[in-house]
């Protein structure tokens, strides 16, 4: 028994060999897997289901076929991909989670979610991201033409590129009471996230005991994945 866990891939058509590998990823070592969590960022950019790029068509297929394989797929929303949506899901034979969510894995109980939301030291995210979140602005923002949409994101990462380089690595990292607060009020010892493209994992005390936090890498160069089974967990890097 076995399930893995990706984050951050972040494809884009500018990228063909994050693309490649990751297809290769869905062809060759996922099918291994009892189950497949994507926690966010699978796309680098996401502005509608009605974006006719044909990348986003054969990872649709591949996703699908990973799923016809008996291997589910499931799909937290990263802050990139957030408009990510039900087409799109559909297509893909995909499941739509929460932007948290805890699994029962093996005797574990695990909290798995994007990341972001742990990041409370950067307020000025913080605000833009409760604002891109609200229902309201998503739908007139979907409701804009296609071109539109494709400058106001390129508008917004270059934004948030600009913005990033005047940040601090503390500010844009977790906050360690947030962590510690999300897994007490969960009542979880096991915690895995992506988002700060900081692979590592970490001692969290929670009180009396000791939980654990999972932090995936990004695709930049290699693969990255986190592999539950009873026995352990895992992070793996791997070449494309």
């Amino acid at each position: 028994m076995t399930t893995f866990f990706i984050a951050d891939i972040h494809l884009c058509a500018q990228e063909p060999a994050i693309t490649a590998g990751f297809l290769r990823f869905l062809r060759e070592d996922a099918p291994q897997a009892d189950a497949l969590y994507i926690l966010g960022d699978l796309f680098e950019a996401w502005i509608g289901d009605d974006d006719p790029q044909p990348l986003h068509a054969d990872i649709s297929a591949a996703l699908n076929q990973l799923h016809q394989q008996g291997v589910p797929c499931f799909f937290i929303h990263g802050n990139r991909d957030f408009l990510l949506g039900r087409r799109f899901a559909r297509d893909s034979l995909m499941t739509l989670l929460p932007e948290k969510k805890v699994l029962e894995l093996y005797g574990r109980r695990v909290m798995i979610l994007h990341g972001d939301t742990l990041c409370t030291d950067d307020v000025a995210y913080q605000n833009f991201r409760k604002k891109v979140h609200n229902p309201l602005i998503q739908k007139l923002f979907l409701m804009l033409p296609l071109k539109w949409r494709l400058a106001i994101a390129a508008r917004m990462r270059a934004n948030s590129k600009a913005s990033n380089q005047g940040k601090s690595l503390e500010i844009m990292d977790v906050n360690p009471q947030a962590v510690v607060s999300e897994m007490q009020m969960a009542g979880v010892e096991w915690m895995i996230h992506g988002h700060t493209h900081r692979p590592a994992i970490h001692e969290v005390p929670l009180g009396n005991k000791t939980g654990h936090r999972v932090v995936l890498g990004a695709w930049h160069e290699e693969g990255s994945m986190v592999k539950v089974t009873a026995d352990n967990v895992e992070l793996i890097r791997f070449p494309f």
